[in-house]
């Protein structure tokens, strides 16, 4: 995933928090990370069910073509 910098991120944000004595930042830091993690998983998983639509959708013609 071209978004799993925001984690690294998020984690060197909660690394400072918790040894520079802000818990509760550090602890809402651990939340973030989760939605995070969460939105760009269901993305990925959207954008990939898009592409798998497109894909079949090329290859919806059904019949042949005949003489009347």
């Amino acid at each position: 995933m071209k978004s799993d910098w925001i984690l690294d991120v998020l984690k060197d944000l909660r690394t400072f928090a918790s040894e520079n004595g802000l818990p509760v930042l550090a602890e809402q830091l651990d939340d973030t990370a989760i939605v995070a993690l969460a939105e760009i998983t269901g993305r990925a998983e959207l954008m990939a069910g898009e592409q798998n639509d497109a894909d079949s959708a090329g290859n919806s013609f059904v019949g042949e073509v005949g003489a009347i």
